[in-house]
């Protein structure tokens, strides 16, 4: 009897490619996350990395999947090519309920498919699952499963009370701002968190780059180490 040839996909085809391209984690796995501030924060803002278990988006340059056109230089792309990501049962065992004010807020980015693994990280954190901060409308929009993707959610999380004072009160829910790189979010976000809590101590979590007026913490900045320490 004859072997059953596997299936080829376009899966099955790039997957060597995939794995040369995904960016790995520099640091040991038993510390896989660069040096926490000792500093307590009032404001943390947070864009996980998440995983998607491997899953990658191409185009479909062949008519079927029955008929595949390998004569084609597919383009592929996942988050894994931009940042190491990471499960979210490993993000939970960032202790950053250490760097969390008794009154704090926890502001996160989550994909609309991670919804229910962010809220559990946020619990894992100490906080509660308070409402959606912002609707972010890319503007552009990505094919799914169900319905075309337009926008995603900045949750918000609550551990004591609001820090006070507040600042404005009139910053609007939905950001209508043109999707940039990826994973980049609107800049308008962070302004709008500064504006309601101007006078706090806020730090940015899985940071890509430094900003005024913010701790920035993340694997991706040059000199992580430089903020790692208690001023």
């Amino acid at each position: 009897m004859m072997p059953l040839r596997k299936k080829l996909t376009g899966y099955s085809i790039y997957s060597k490619e995939a794995k040369k391209r995904t960016i790995q984690n520099i640091l040991p796995d038993e510390k896989f996350y660069p040096k926490l501030p000792k500093t307590k924060f009032d404001i943390i803002y947070a864009d996980p990395p998440w995983h998607y278990n491997g899953k990658l988006q191409f185009d479909k340059s062949s008519t079927t999947k029955e008929n595949l056109d390998t004569s084609k230089n597919l383009f592929i792309s996942t988050a894994g090519f931009k940042y190491p990501t990471l499960k979210t049962e490993k993000m939970k065992k960032i202790p950053i309920q250490n760097i969390a004010s008794d009154n704090s807020l926890l502001f996160m980015w989550t994909s609309n498919p991670h919804l229910a693994q962010a809220i559990s990280l946020g619990e894992s954190w100490g906080f509660e699952y308070r409402t959606v901060a912002f609707v972010w409308n890319k503007k552009v929009h990505n094919p799914g499963k169900y319905t075309l993707s337009y926008c995603e959610l900045c949750l918000l999380f609550k551990k004591g009370k609001i820090p006070m004072p507040r600042g404005a009160r009139n910053v609007k829910q939905l950001v209508s701002v043109p999707r940039g790189k990826h994973s980049e979010k609107p800049k308008e976000v962070m302004e709008g968190i500064e504006a309601m809590f101007p006078h706090h101590k806020r730090i940015e979590l899985f940071a890509r780059e430094k900003v005024k007026g913010w701790k920035n913490w993340g694997l991706h900045l040059k000199h992580w180490e430089d903020i790692a320490t208690n001023e």
